[in-house]
């Protein structure tokens, strides 16, 4: 997905015959390195786990599996805090507790996200 963002904005057609390693390295002299897309979908993910842990509204009660009732078959095989569990690489209980503490997560994400802690924008320059 995001390789094909970046022909687009280089104007590169599939047609071309040119590598996704090209486009990256074409990207890279044209916007300097950047953090990969994954990583910052890892990072704002973890950071909003942490925002509705801390909170007490009906995001934390649906993301914390304590509304009543069940699913449906056929549903959804890995949950969110899955995610966070492969993420981090502690278990759900000690996530919680962690997330608590606002600093204390605020270094769980960035040892997990491997990403710097400002993304800096191309108005920026």
């Amino acid at each position: 997905m995001e390789t094909r963002c970046y022909r687009r904005l280089l104007g590169i057609s599939y047609k071309d015959h040119i590598t996704n390693e090209e486009v990256s390295r074409r990207i890279e002299n044209a916007i300097e390195p950047h953090v990969d897309l994954l990583v910052i979908v890892r990072q704002r993910k973890l950071k909003w786990y942490g925002h509705t842990t801390r909170s007490s509204g009906l995001a934390k009660t649906i993301m914390q599996d304590t509304v009543n009732g069940s699913r449906r078959r056929g549903g959804q095989k890995k949950r969110w805090e899955d995610d966070i569990g492969e993420w981090t690489g502690m278990e759900l209980r000690n996530t919680l507790r962690k997330a608590e503490d606002r600093e204390e997560w605020k270094a769980v994400v960035r040892r997990s996200s491997a990403a710097p802690r400002r993304i800096p924008n191309l108005r920026d320059r």
